[in-house]
């Protein structure tokens, strides 16, 4: 998961992979907060939203095997949030940030999470076990090795709204749960 560049307040911002646990937890995130006027959804397909005042939201659906066509998706935003990957293995994560910190963003922000505890569409049975187990161990360490998927969205906003800490930030677990219960406050 990653966010790039510098919130203006009013501005728009992106979202990849708003169809996942993740992404629909920072869709609510960045609706509940109005911190851009308006939010572009890139995925695959369109989704079925509920009916929000304030926040715009757009949709853009694109063929990820052919993104270079759909270059203008990505113009004119403020900032962009990545919610793309799943499992590590699947993800290919270091090779995504890789190629991330390759795109020159001002600023880029990587969030490394745990086990992200959320309620799945698709069934894993593996995660499903593991969500279980480590759901209770999170009441003794709650840090250590497991995350919500709310606290991740949380801080995905807030990394973008504090003060740059340099060019590219990696974040992992345990800095995640920090700065996601902060409240984030527009450039502080």
């Amino acid at each position: 998961m990653a966010a790039a560049g510098s919130s203006s307040g009013a501005g728009s911002c992106f979202v990849l992979g708003a169809s996942g646990a993740t992404g629909r937890a920072l869709l609510r995130e960045l609706r509940a907060r109005g911190l851009f006027a308006r939010v572009t959804l890139i995925g695959r397909r369109r989704l079925s939203l509920a009916k929000e005042s304030g926040t715009a939201v757009e949709q853009v659906v694109v063929d990820f095997e052919r993104l270079s066509e759909h270059a203008a998706a990505f113009r004119g935003h403020d900032v962009g949030f990545c919610c793309l990957g799943t499992t590590r293995s699947k993800a290919g994560a270091g090779e995504v940030e890789k190629l991330v910190q390759a795109v020159g963003f001002d600023r880029c922000t990587i969030l490394r999470p745990a086990v992200l505890l959320c309620a799945r569409q698709e069934f894993r049975p593996m995660e499903w076990l593991t969500q279980r187990v480590l759901g209770a161990v999170a009441w003794l360490f709650p840090t250590a090795y497991s995350v919500p998927v709310e606290t991740v969205a949380r801080a995905m906003v807030a990394s973008v709204l504090q003060p740059g800490g340099g060019k590219v930030v990696v974040l992992e677990n345990k800095a995640i749960h920090q700065l996601g219960k902060a409240e984030p406050q527009l450039g502080t």
